[in-house]
């Protein structure tokens, strides 16, 4: 099956607007994660030596993170095809 000019435009555009959706999803997901909070923590300090797993919601939102990543570096080089 052989696509117009036409067709490759609009595959393109609905390609960027995923693009930018999942983008958009992506930083919404990355700011709900929680690890370690308070001006030390961007240092490199608090919750020294502490470990917990990921349990629930928050294994919810690291998994579609990951996931949602996947997709777009996915598209992104989908999208390099001309």
């Amino acid at each position: 099956m052989a696509f117009s000019q036409k067709d490759f435009i609009i595959i393109k555009l609905y390609l960027n607007l995923a693009q930018i959706i999942i983008s958009v999803v992506i930083i919404a997901l990355i700011l709900l994660q929680e690890r370690s909070s308070g001006f030390s923590a961007v240092f490199g300090g608090g919750q020294e030596g502490f470990y917990s797993t990921r349990r629930g919601m928050e294994r919810l939102i690291f998994s579609a993170t990951v996931i949602l990543i996947i997709a777009l570096v996915g598209l992104s080089l989908f999208n390099l095809y001309k």
